[in-house]
């Protein structure tokens, strides 16, 4: 894919988040239809999905993919480290990055994405690619972007049973 075909295709991607999401704002129906825009948008992706803050640590999402890691402690691995430090995370080879906490063998790189609401971290937005060096600074700025319409048009409230 071209610099140029890239951006075309995230420039429609968060055209058609706002779309996705203009009628409600349910936090799961969300990011799960997010998760799998990006997974049908995004070439060579072997995970696209998202980690949510519980106030301690990050749990498993709603994502596209291979099976993933449920939980993870603030600041382990690529996703808890850009949730600790607030700020986009890209790792052109994990098999390099001592801090990779390793779900699928098929990942050679990553961006993750912290989702800041209100001021507060409700979780990350993380993407794996089968490719070394898949994402640069045209992903960051686009995924910025996705996460920002995703916290905006999104309540991050989660059902309570009982």
């Amino acid at each position: 894919m071209t610099k140029e075909e890239k951006i075309e295709a995230y420039e429609m991607l968060n055209l058609q988040l706002k779309g996705l999401l203009s009628e409600q704002n349910y936090t799961i129906s969300n990011l799960a239809n997010a998760s799998s825009l990006l997974w049908n948008t995004l070439p060579e992706q072997v995970y696209t999905g998202f980690y949510l803050y519980n106030g301690e640590k990050l749990i498993l999402g709603p994502f596209q993919g291979s099976v993933s890691c449920v939980e993870i402690i603030m600041g382990k691995g690529v996703c808890g480290e850009s949730a600790e430090k607030r700020e986009t995370l890209i790792v052109e080879n994990v098999k390099e990055h001592k801090n990779y906490i390793s779900c699928d063998g098929r990942a050679m790189s990553e961006i993750v994405v912290p989702l800041v609401k209100d001021g507060k971290l409700v979780g990350v937005l993380d993407l794996d690619s089968s490719e070394i060096g898949a994402y640069d600074e045209i992903d960051q700025k686009y995924l910025e972007e996705f996460a920002e319409i995703l916290c905006e048009m999104t309540d991050f409230k989660f059902f309570e049973i009982g």
